[in-house]
């Protein structure tokens, strides 16, 4: 019964699921960083899952015809044009340091909608995003989870769209550690310690998803599939 979890370099999820047992595998366009290269797909997430009873043969690389196909999805699309973070930079002021971004944010919104329709006829699995326009633009998330429900201080709004999987129950209530700054802003201490990161190197850092929700994520739904 194989299960993937896509957009997933750091394989952290994966790994989760892999420790309970689950025939899983993690994909992204980059190499992973998680120490199982012969359990990553490097390759676009939706020439591995349509058709959907094609899967991955790590052993000579090769993709095999099955009729169990994937059974299961965690998707974590890129959010960087979806987040509600991001929204301000919309307004007409801001087109000529961003020229691309509006058609860039369409391109966003008809990925995460492949990744539904996928999940859609899979029926068992979950995408994963930051509050943002598709609560309105799709639906609302069926759960917004945080990551000090599950043990780790930090505070990190994210949305779980389901299918077939019943919401995330809180694993270990822990308080945030939270930064307060001199004009009365506050920050989450991943966010703060991120910020002098290179890009890409802070993108990969702020979407690794948190060791306590991906072990609450293999504990309570591995058994779905």
């Amino acid at each position: 019964m194989k299960g993937i979890i896509t957009h997933e370099e750091s394989q952290t999820v994966m790994k989760a699921f892999l420790r309970k047992g689950k025939d899983m595998y993690s994909n992204d366009l980059l190499p992973c960083s998680g120490g199982l290269p012969e359990r990553h797909i490097q390759e676009d997430v939706f020439k591995i899952m349509n058709p959907l009873n094609f899967y991955f043969n790590a052993q000579n690389g090769d993709f095999i015809e099955t009729k169990k196909g994937w059974k299961f999805a965690g998707m974590h699309p890129e959010c960087t044009f979806l987040t509600s973070a991001r929204n301000k930079y919309y307004a007409p002021k801001y087109d000529k340091r961003f020229p691309t971004q509006h058609e860039d944010r369409k391109k966003a919104i008809d990925h995460f909608m492949k990744c539904v329709e996928i999940l859609e006829r899979i029926g068992c699995g979950y995408l994963e995003n930051p509050i943002g326009i598709m609560s309105s633009i799709y639906r609302k998330p069926d759960q917004i989870i945080q990551p000090y429900w599950f043990g780790d201080p930090e505070r990190k709004s994210t949305c779980l769209w389901l299918f077939g999987l019943p919401k995330l129950k809180p694993t270990n209530m822990v308080e945030p550690e939270i930064i307060y700054h001199k004009s009365g802003r506050t920050d989450s201490k991943l966010h703060f310690e991120t910020m002098k990161l290179p890009k890409e190197e802070r993108r990969k850092a702020r979407s690794k998803t948190f060791e306590g929700i991906a072990e609450a994520m293999a504990e309570q739904w591995a058994g779905f599939f």
